[in-house]
């Protein structure tokens, strides 16, 4: 896994972020750029976040745009982590995929263009939608301990 992080003025939402190829591969591990930028998938059950319950913010690894809160995830047996919803509208772009020999919708980070995962209409409520996300594209924020005891 690359030890890279975008740095918090990197974060911000409004900013695209636009490098060239070779830059991310500078930037990515060799599975992290096979997935975030020739639309690869991880095996399914192999990735570090199918199974993580704890809460905090799922970020895109390439370039740390929010993109889903663990509230929003739940365990859909498919072997990918998955979620009901993003984070904000605008926080991923859709895209028509046909590869592979069928049809799908392929969820892209809407700051950087990464691959992230596929969108499925077989989700829970109150969405009916599975965000169905590759555990390489995402980094995890934990979200902050309260110590307000």
């Amino acid at each position: 896994m690359s030890s890279w992080r975008p740095s918090r003025r990197n974060q911000d939402r409004d900013e695209i972020v636009e490098r060239t190829e070779d830059e991310w591969r500078k930037l990515l591990s060799p599975e992290e750029y096979r997935v975030l930028r020739e639309a690869g998938t991880e095996p399914p059950f192999s990735g570090e976040y199918v199974d993580l319950d704890a809460e905090g913010t799922y970020r895109c690894r390439a370039c740390g745009n929010p993109l889903f809160s663990s509230q929003a995830k739940y365990h859909s047996g498919s072997g990918w982590p998955s979620f009901f919803e993003t984070l904000s509208p605008d926080a991923v772009r859709l895209r028509k995929d046909t590869s592979h020999g069928m049809t799908r919708t392929e969820v892209l980070c809407a700051r950087c263009g990464s691959h992230l995962g596929h969108l499925f209409t077989d989700g829970p409520r109150p969405t009916g939608l599975r965000y169905c996300m590759n555990s390489l594209s995402l980094s995890f924020e934990p979200a902050e301990a309260d110590n307000t005891e």
